[in-house]
């Protein structure tokens, strides 16, 4: 018994051979392990990008008009290749009278998305979003100004002078931010505290003009304050998608930089970025894709603080991933809150803020509890 003893302790104490030892992490093995990392993104994207195209067909036969989401993509398909086999009907029905408002809702959802996603980043704050600037409450003045008072900052009436005035006035507030940005130096933190300044000042001075609004001018106002597709139109998808693809080129140019402003300021200096400059760049490229949002759907909240969050769930925080998934998410939770809000208690519409503000809520809740590691 010993003699064996004495043969295991040896065996175990010896020296591993070359072929007893683990083989070294290999090249092939760490580009697998990319291209799965690279896959999982980009399937994450597309399957968003399905999804998209599958809630477009739906909700284009959603109405009085009994079409289905065959005949919807056969008109489409026609009506881009082969003109001459359209049905005058259904294509006024699906060009005329619901694809406005349907790819209007997913632009917007795209643009609040991305500009979500960059600010979260850009100021390295889990509860930023599009409106972090004051965005929304200078939107808010100026539309309220337009319907109230008339005012408006062009010679154009009615819709066309309201989106132009809003538009205008949600500049400002990101306008004082740069300008008490470029007297000092400041933080994150510090942009973060002059836009909610900036906010309730608007906000204050909004309601002492709601004060002498009549009974209609105060229901025009509350429907836009909150947020509603309804009134779409293809000037606003395109304006919208002008902004949007623009911006999210931009942004995707300054992904890079964008991941290493979430590493702090110290090293973002250190690698040869000014964080300072570069937060500028990029809440000028934010505030002007939310602007474009804000003057023609209203204030649709949520949207921008949810997906950006939900999707570093499924990818992670690399912001060439982030930005484009955002996108895509983003475009996909407002297509099904305008769904809802189209269905819920037809023929009548509720605002889709409402149904945003029900979504997103108790989502954005249930991603503080359970989301327990940092996502940064």
């Amino acid at each position: 018994m010993s003699r064996e003893k004495g043969r295991l302790a040896a065996a175990f104490s010896r020296e591993p051979a070359d072929s007893d030892r683990s083989e070294p992490y290999s090249g092939e093995c760490m580009e697998y392990d990319y291209r799965k990392y690279v896959g999982r993104k980009i399937l994450f994207i597309v399957i968003c990008v399905i999804a998209m195209i599958a809630i477009l067909g739906y909700a284009a036969t959603i109405g009085s008009s009994g079409i289905s989401a065959f005949d919807v993509y056969r008109d489409i398909w026609y009506h881009f290749v082969d003109p001459s086999k359209v049905n005058e009907t259904t294509d006024w029905i699906v060009f005329t009278n619901r694809l406005p408002r349907i790819l209007t809702g997913l632009v917007a959802g795209m643009s609040l998305g991305v500009t979500g996603a960059a600010m979260q980043s850009m100021l390295k704050n889990p509860l930023a979003d599009p409106y972090t600037t004051g965005i929304s409450s200078g939107a808010s003045f100026g539309a309220t100004l337009a319907i109230v008072c008339g005012f408006s900052v062009s010679s154009l009436g009615g819709s066309g002078g309201l989106v132009l005035t809003a538009f205008v006035f949600s500049l400002i507030p990101a306008a004082v931010i740069i300008l008490v940005s470029s007297l000092k130096s400041t933080s994150a933190a510090t942009m973060i505290l002059a836009g909610i300044a900036v906010m309730y000042l608007f906000n204050a001075c909004t309601t002492i003009i709601q004060l002498s609004a009549s009974d209609a001018s105060l229901a025009a106002v509350y429907r836009w304050t909150i947020g509603d597709l309804s009134s779409a139109t293809w000037t606003s998808f395109y304006v919208i998608t002008g902004f949007t693809l623009v911006g999210s080129v931009i942004l995707m140019f300054m992904s890079k930089k964008l991941n290493i402003l979430i590493t702090g300021d110290k090293n973002a200096t250190a690698l040869g970025l000014n964080a300072h400059k570069l937060r500028i760049v990029l809440l000028i490229i934010v505030s002007l894709m939310a602007a474009s949002v804000v003057c023609y759907t209203g204030i649709i909240g949520f949207i921008g603080i949810v997906a950006p969050h939900i999707v570093r769930l499924f990818i992670g925080s690399d912001n060439r991933y982030l930005i484009p998934a955002s996108a895509a998410f983003g475009a996909v939770l407002l297509m099904i809150a305008d769904l809802i809000s189209r269905v819920i208690i037809a023929p009548t519409f509720l605002p889709v803020g409402v149904i945003t503000a029900f979504i997103g809520c108790p989502m954005f809740l249930y991603l503080l509890i359970r989301q327990r590691r940092s996502m940064w």
